[in-house]
This record gives structure tokens, C-alpha cells and sequence, in this order.
């Protein structure tokens, strides 16, 4: 069955947020932990919700470490956001040859739309599923569930695009199709082990999959 809608994760997947991301943690946990937190570590944080992630690090203050990352994150957004190599190019020519085209986060709304403009993808989106939209974050299949509805599509004939375990996963839990992006700073590895239909080594490799 041919691919009529394609859903994507947006950090790690369309924008290049990972040293963004790295550097708010890296100042929150000086903050607010006992300890250093290597590198390794803190990549295993990218991907969950962000509440999720901080509660590892100091359950007794995961409110002011949110709002302490939050501050950071928007104050040095524009210092290192950008599109990965082929995205806005590939985006646009979906666009033109009509798939119904969403993203599904685990972002708030706000930085995602900070996201959006600063890359030049802002309205190229039909439906933008964020962390304010749902009760379960990836990998359960609401927000992807939610997507469809809002696009009017079904799973068998979608595709969700992530670099991380949780978007395959709720991809896989929805009923779509998934594919994952060997650009995702975990490895790839990490994501084969979860057999994705699709592996992208560039965001073009879209258009050949869909037959653009």
C-alpha cells in the first residue's frame, strides 16, 4: 500500500538541536546535581520529555530544574539550531506533490514553533503534535494517533520518520510504517536493533522511498 502521509519527529530528525540540548543539561546539572555527568549520559536525556529526563537527575527538584533548562534553551536557541543537510528542500517537494505532511514531538509548542521559524519550516505542516497535545508521549501511539486523526489518514498508509527508539517504537505501536535517520546522534545501531522499515542516510532518500 502506497505512503500518503508522512509524520516526523522534529529534534534530531528535521532541525539539528543535539548541542543545544546537551549544553541546557550541561548547565542545569551543574546546577543542581552532586556530580558530573559525562556526555554519554547526557545523550541518553535527548528524546524523552524533558520532566522525564531531569527527574533521574534530582527528583526532589525537577521543577526548578525545568524552568532552569527552559531558560537556557530559549536564551541560546538561536546560538546553534539549524536544518539538517536536504530537509527544507525535501519538505517543500513533499508539499508540492500533495503528501499530508505532520510532526509529532515530545517538545512544548513554543520552542517548536522557535524551531520551525528559525529553520524555514514553519507552514509547510498541516498538524504539529506537541507535548501539550497529549496525555502519553512517544513511544505510546497517542500522539501519533492524534496526527492521523487530525490528517484524516490511516496508519497502514503512513510513515513516521524519528532518530530515536521512542519514534520508531510509537510508529510501530500506531501501525505505520517507520523510518529511521542514521544522522541520530545515539547511532544508528541503535535504531537497526529496532528494525524500521526504512533507514535514511539523507532526508532526499524520502522522495525515492515515496516514488517523488
Amino acid at each position: 500500500m502506497s505512503i500518503g502521509t508522512i509524520l516526523f519527529d522534529l529534534d534530531g530528525t528535521l532541525i539539528d538541536t543535539n548541542e543545544l540540548i546537551i549544553a541546557s543539561f550541561t548547565h542545569t546539572i551543574s546546577q543542581y546535581s552532586d556530580r558530573e555527568y559525562r556526555r554519554e549520559e547526557i545523550l541518553e536525556f535527548i528524546g524523552p520529555p524533558l520532566r522525564e529526563s531531569l527527574r533521574k537527575i534530582n527528583p526532589d527538584r525537577v521543577e526548578e530544574m525545568i524552568e532552569t533548562y527552559r531558560k537556557h534553551n530559549i536564551e541560546h536557541h538561536h546560538d546553534y539550531v539549524k536544518a539538517y543537510d536536504g530537509v527544507v528542500d525535501t519538505i517543500h517537494k513533499l508539499n508540492e506533490q500533495g503528501y499530508r505532511l505532520g510532526i509529532v514531538t515530545t517538545k512544548m509548542r513554543n520552542t517548536v514553533h522557535m524551531g520551525l521559524e528559525l529553520t524555514g519550516l514553519n507552514g509547510l505542516f498541516e498538524t504539529v503534535v506537541t507535548l501539550d497535545d497529549v496525555l502519553n508521549a512517544k513511544p505510546h501511539p497517542e500522539p501519533i494517533v492524534k496526527a492521523l486523526d487530525a490528517l484524516d489518514a490511516k496508519a497502514s498508509e503512513s510513515l513516521m520518520v524519528g532518530d530515536n527508539t521512542h519514534d520508531i517504537e510509537a510508529g510501530q505501536n500506531a501501525g505505520t510504517k517507520t523510518a529511521g535517520v542514521a544522522w541520530t546522534v545515539k547511532g544508528r545501531d541503535v535504531l537497526d536493533k529496532l528494525h524500521p522499515d526504512y533507514m535514511l542516510t539523507h532526508m532526499s532518500e524520502l522522495l525515492e522511498i515515496t516514488g517523488g
